[in-house]
């Protein structure tokens, strides 16, 4: 998508409230004295119409996602709200046009939602909104107070411009507060405390269309939890259900490009395939090896784009920070060139990943197996029992990979097992991370002494990539008949960086197995 074709992203922060009548003089004085101003003049009228699509069984409201039309106001287009947070959600806006069709754009960003089923008008929601502007003490505009008067009418979805469902649209008011400019959450909450006094209070739904199709949607299942009375089944599988509602919240990050996105969704990949990995006593390995293979071909995708944006701000750190006299002709262009390109060839793989076929069938397959859990008996024991011995197995299998690498002189080799011993290592914080809930303290503490460990050894590869790159900077400038010395140098420097971490790895092995042997008795 080209800068120019990029749709608007704008973060809402907003709070809705019951209220059959409208918001008298008295209480909007008493709202504006809360955000620190005076009471605003009359308000503004707009006139708004706007259309809802979703699949035919609401996918996209069961993922607490919206799609609209909406004409009229002064936001008029095509709007997807993502979730962001409490109260908070990112809107994602592309121009009206002409088509009543979704836009492709918005379409791509919600198909872990939709999963390519069609998307057709659901609910037709009509606004008759009066809005006063809050301001602060300097006169900024802080927050918007509405008072919404709406009729909504039912469609069927598929019916293009639709058919009434219900004889009788509903209809109902309310109140909505949301923050503009430089509002923030605290002023939110002394309008909220401004509204309770007048007894206005919050609505128990946090959109029109939630309420409009509230009793449409079935209840959701019950989550697994984790606790210390749990069994072990209903531990793990609490970790799988989060990881997958991450994989699902990260996927319109990764589409966006939007920071740490790529980084997200490949660490639930990894924590995901980790645990199928490691509790294969409590989860049939018939069930979960084929996960456990579609997983890490999707953290794959992803990893290029993680790894370049990792090496790309270390090596454009120590680019910078060579003195002149090292840094012998375009240093910084060259390598600014150099990561330009690949960044580019690893974002449109990644994205290729979530547009492929393949990716809907994985997020599929996760949800049948959380809807259909493929537990052995050992999985109905309790948790506090069973865990610490699966976490013991996980121990040795990062001792066994450290053993083989003091095998090894200094070198690649050495280097290799290192790098395995840093996989087992993740699988054992992921092991602990999973049996936090049950196993109390011991088994934070142990997810802490591994997460410095892999901090270590998480440095030692990240010098191993880097002195890679570093070799393929020096000969791209040698084949642009530049002077590839400064790339040496650095290559000479990350060598270095990697030796003195080995010494450490081994102080902070005791102290993991320390931590281990408490939690495994």
């Amino acid at each position: 998508m080209s800068n120019g074709d990029a749709p608007q992203i704008v973060r809402e922060t907003e709070r809705k409230y019951e209220s059959a009548e409208p918001p008298g003089a008295e209480l909007i004085a008493e709202l504006a004295a809360a955000a620190g101003g005076t009471a605003p003049a009359a308000p503004a009228r707009h006139e708004l119409s706007a259309t809802y699509y979703d699949t035919a069984d609401l996918r996209l409201l069961r993922s607490k996602l919206t799609l609209r039309r909406r004409v009229g106001g002064d936001d008029a287009g095509w709007h997807l709200k993502l979730p962001a947070g409490a109260d908070s959600r990112d809107e994602v806006r592309r121009p009206l046009g002409r088509a009543r069709k979704p836009p492709q754009p918005l379409v791509a960003l919600s198909r872990a939602a939709h999963r390519d089923a069609p998307l057709e008008p659901v609910v037709e929601l009509d606004t008759v909104r009066n809005e006063w502007t809050l301001t602060d003490s300097h006169g900024e505009a802080v927050a918007t107070v509405t008072d919404d008067r709406v009729t909504a009418r039912i469609l069927g979805a598929g019916a293009g411009g639709g058919t009434s469902v219900d004889t009788e649209p509903l209809e109902w008011a309310e109140i909505e507060v949301e923050l503009t400019g430089q509002g923030t959450v605290e002023l939110l909450d002394r309008i909220d405390e401004a509204l309770q006094r007048a007894g206005v209070h919050r609505s128990a739904s946090s959109s029109k269309l939630g309420r409009v199709l509230a009793d449409r949607i079935p209840p959701a299942p019950p989550r697994p939890e984790a606790s210390t009375d749990a069994t072990a089944g209903d531990v793990v599988l609490a970790y799988v259900t989060e990881q997958a509602e991450t994989i699902h919240a990260t996927d319109p990050r990764v589409r966006r490009d939007a920071p740490d996105g790529v980084h997200a969704m490949r660490v639930a990949c990894r924590r995901m395939r980790s645990t199928f990995q490691s509790f294969r006593a409590l989860l049939d390995r018939n069930h979960t090896d084929d996960l456990v293979a579609e997983l890490r071909w999707l953290a794959g995708e992803l990893g290029g784009a993680r790894d370049l944006e990792v090496q790309e701000a270390r090596i454009t750190a120590d680019v910078a920070a060579l003195p002149p006299e090292l840094a012998m002709g375009p240093v910084a262009a060259q390598t600014t060139r150099f990561f330009a390109t690949r960044r580019a060839s690893a974002g449109a793989t990644a994205t290729a990943a979530l547009d492929s076929d393949r990716y809907l069938a994985l997020l599929d397959a996760v949800d049948a197996l959380l809807a259909d859990p493929p537990l052995t008996d050992e999985a109905a024991g309790p948790a506090v029992d069973v865990l610490p011995g699966l976490i013991g197995k996980a121990t040795k299998r990062a001792a066994r990979h450290l053993k083989a690498a003091h095998a090894h002189p200094p070198g690649h080799e050495r280097d290799l097992e290192l790098h395995e011993m840093r996989k087992a290592g993740k699988r054992l914080r992921y092991a602990a991370e999973v049996s936090e809930p049950a196993l109390g303290k011991q088994a934070k503490r142990l997810v802490k002494a591994v997460k410095e460990l892999q901090e270590l050894l998480g440095e030692h590869q990240d010098s191993f990539v880097a002195r890679d790159l570093l070799r393929e900077l020096g000969a791209a400038a040698a084949a642009e008949g530049a002077n590839g010395f400064a790339y040496g140098w650095l290559l000479r420097d990350e060598q270095a960086r990697a030796e003195g971490v080995e010494a450490d790895v081994d102080v902070a092995w005791t102290t993991v197995k320390r931590r281990a042997a408490a939690v495994t008795g």
